[in-house]
């Protein structure tokens, strides 16, 4: 499309000498249309200038669609696509005015939507995600045809594809200290909450309640209004009691996550009792595990008496003709609204009722975006720490893949730079995993994502224990140890189950920044301090 501007043939043409004598030996008259003729030059290379630095916004601006949306609403412009739709802040009517537009266009598309801060989530057409960025690109031609700043002129800066979300202790504890910082500084998390951005937690597991523990009563659960935990999945907001419960876990991985931070078991039996489900290499099938029960006599948090707040990210079931999703993923636009709760509840930063947030959950970065780190979500993890709260977030399981040849043959290889957002938001502490018991002879696990991220920054920050780590069972987790190979039961339930990914290791340094925060209250709302 042909922009709106002047060409050169219409600037003011340069006043010329057509024999001009050396500059001491002209007339007045002379002098006088040299001087013009020079302020002439002078303000056509303004203009060129100007005009450049209009051009390199336009190019800048025109790309409303991100990659890979673009390439897919291309390929089938007759689907739908779950976006999140970024309002331009710059807008010259404000952000409010800019809401209205979308407002309006959605009313009239007759298509639902739900805000927060300066997002709106919807479902589009791929013709209306056209139809929206053709009106942008518009409007910033005409800015730049009418000499205005076109960075203000649209309502809508970007649109990006609402992405899915994927779900990224007892010798671990040693290996990061905290059962020595227990003992010494009674590191143990009181009066501390810590968020749970994940699967839900399963409400009645017995690690999250206990009267007689080491550290006095145990009620991981028990958070105080106006906090309470929530459900922000579609199943959530419709409402009813199944599904849609904060603190009901399909799938086990919240569970088992929230489980690393806080909580106490203890054994009524000294000997211990088989309630952890283990899986073994089997030697004679390899691709089949063997599953048997192993005993555990006491099992504690990294902070037993922090408090543990679910909000739920990840749908139970998947979604009906109305409502999009698929059972154990999540949403980007459902993690956006989980953040915006958190700042409303500690008021921006005035109170804070919530001191830090666990997030084992991620996507792929994609290459073709503007900027590493500059995603929606990556922006507003930025906002929550710049607020008091401390975001540790897990690095992804991307750093191991496969290769295929041209001979067809898979070659194993570790892959750089596949940091999964919102482990690239710069002020997040993302963390990669490591060797539960011995982590400076073996380094970092295989699977664990790997630096750095795609702008150059140092990640991951930390590395804590993601092997092979034994924390709550809950849901399918729970129900894939209740018999063994032979299909034999025990007596005694499963409680606990071994996982390994960055989703375990995460929720170690959440747990180690809870403790620390119980002791050393001066740091409370100082992340980037910690």
């Amino acid at each position: 499309m042909a922009k709106k501007q002047s060409s050169r043939s219409d600037r003011k043409k340069p006043r010329r000498l057509t024999s001009a004598p050396p500059p001491d030996q002209l007339t007045p008259p002379q002098e006088k249309t040299r001087r013009e003729a020079v302020s002439d030059e002078a303000d056509l290379r303004r203009q060129d200038e100007r005009l450049r630095r209009d051009d390199l916004r336009f190019n800048m601006l025109r790309s409303v669609l991100t990659e890979p949306l673009l390439s897919k609403v291309h390929e089938n412009p007759g689907d739908r696509f779950d976006v999140i739709i970024s309002l331009n802040e710059l807008f010259t009517s404000g952000l409010g005015e800019a809401l209205e537009v979308v407002k309006e266009r959605a009313a009239g598309w007759k298509v639902p939507y739900s805000l927060v801060s300066n997002y709106v989530f919807a479902c589009l057409s791929g013709k209306q995600l056209l139809a929206l960025a053709g009106e942008t690109q518009k409007q910033v031609e005409d800015a730049i045809a009418a000499r205005e700043d076109p960075r203000a002129a649209a309502v809508i800066y970007r649109i990006w594809e609402d992405n899915d979300v994927h779900v990224s202790l007892t010798r671990s504890l040693t290996t990061v200290k905290a059962d020595a910082a227990q003992r010494a500084f009674h590191a143990r998390g009181y009066g501390i909450v810590w968020a749970v951005l994940d699967s839900g937690v399963q409400g009645d597991h017995q690690h999250f309640k206990r009267d007689d523990s080491p550290f006095g009563r145990i009620d991981s659960l028990g958070v105080r209004s106006p906090v309470k935990h929530w459900d922000f999945t579609p199943d959530g907001r419709r409402g009813g009691d199944q599904p849609g419960n904060p603190l009901r876990d399909s799938f086990g991985h919240g569970t088992h996550v929230a489980g690393i931070i806080a909580g106490y078991w203890k054994a009524k039996k000294p000997a211990g009792e088989p309630v952890v489900g283990a899986e073994m290499r089997n030697e004679v099938a390899p691709k089949r595990a063997l599953r048997r029960r192993e005993n555990l006599t006491e099992i504690s948090g990294v902070a037993p008496a922090c408090k543990i707040l679910s909000l739920k990210v990840i749908a139970d079931e998947d979604g009906d003709s109305e409502v999009k999703q698929t059972a154990g993923q999540g949403k980007v636009s459902w993690i956006l609204l989980a953040i915006d709760r958190i700042q409303q509840w500690n008021q921006h930063g005035k109170r804070l009722l919530i001191h830090g947030v666990n997030m084992s959950v991620g996507y792929d970065f994609d290459p073709r975006w503007f900027g590493c780190g500059e995603s929606p979500l990556c922006v507003e993890v930025n906002r929550l720490v710049k607020s008091g709260v401390v975001v540790v977030v897990s690095a992804g399981n991307g750093g191991y893949t496969a290769f295929l040849t041209s001979n067809a043959k898979s070659v194993p290889h570790y892959t750089d730079m596949s940091i999964t957002d919102p482990g690239n938001a710069e002020l997040a502490i993302t963390v990669g995993s490591t060797h539960k018991e011995m982590p400076h002879r073996y380094g970092v696990s295989y699977f664990s994502s790997r630096g750095p991220t795609g702008d150059g920054r140092a990640k991951p920050d930390l590395l804590a224990p993601g092997e092979r780590i034994v924390s709550c069972a809950a849901g399918q987790e729970r129900e894939k140890y209740e018999s063994d190979d032979s299909g034999a039961t025990s007596g005694a339930p499963v409680l606990y189950c071994e996982q390994s990914g960055t989703s375990m290791a995460a929720p170690h340094v959440s747990g180690a920044a809870a403790a620390f925060l119980s002791v050393r209250t001066e740091f409370i709302g100082q992340p980037e301090r910690l």
